[in-house]
């Protein structure tokens, strides 16, 4: 079984049915990152110039025939040249200003017919209005998420496409912090149901799954 297969025990996750507050026990203190505001951009840009490196395979024979580009999964966008300006008017909120820079894969077709991608980054300046908390011991950070598509462009130059592409950014004003948080406790974690028979440990397991803190936690 799982949470979701065959489990009918109450410490699993999933939707409250009646009263929420019934088996919250304790106030847990967890270290999360916290999203203080957010927002999100949708644009098309014409005009992109795509410099292409890493190619594979190597050493491709010109010219290229563009076929498209993404942003490269499992990189991450990153930002810089942050500049944070306070509004007189409404000192919570601040002109953001930044440059998200989005790492993307470009998709082409050698002289021979031969596929072939390679790598490159495009660079997008926002300046966007956010709440931002005021200063304090813990920092505050500015993140992007970054997407990109493009399935128009032609060959400029050796190894360079010129492309037009649509861009998604999510900015987010986040800070690591402690919270403190109603609880229900640890789950019971239900064993596996397994596709194929699968052989079983001997014996039994001592310790426990979750640490605990025996005889509670208050000192007089």
């Amino acid at each position: 079984m799982s949470f979701y297969i065959n489990n009918t025990n109450q410490n699993r996750p999933g939707p409250i049915c009646g009263n929420a507050t019934n088996g919250l026990c304790e106030k847990v203190l967890i270290e999360v990152t916290k999203v203080f505001d957010a927002c999100v951009s949708q644009e098309t840009d014409t005009g992109l110039v795509l410099t292409v490196a890493n190619l594979t395979p190597a050493n491709p024979v010109l010219p290229l025939t563009y076929i498209s580009a993404e942003n490269t999964p499992g990189a991450t966008a990153t930002t810089s040249n942050i500049v944070i300006e306070r509004l007189e008017t409404a000192p919570n909120y601040a002109n953001v200003s930044l440059d998200v820079t989005i790492p993307v894969t470009v998709y082409y077709r050698d002289a021979n017919g031969v596929l072939g991608q390679g790598t490159s980054t495009i660079t997008v300046p926002k300046s966007v209005i956010l709440f931002v908390p005021q200063p304090a011991a813990t920092p505050v950070n500015i993140v992007a998420t970054g997407i990109f598509s493009s399935a128009i462009g032609t060959y400029t130059a050796e190894n360079t496409f010129t492309v037009t592409g649509c861009i998604e950014i999510v900015l987010k004003v986040v800070a690591l912090v402690d919270i403190l948080v109603p609880s229900y406790g640890y789950p019971v974690i239900p064993p596996c149901q397994a596709s194929q028979t699968a052989s079983v440990c001997p014996g039994t397991f001592e310790r426990p799954l979750y640490p605990t803190a025996i005889g509670g936690q208050t000192r007089n």
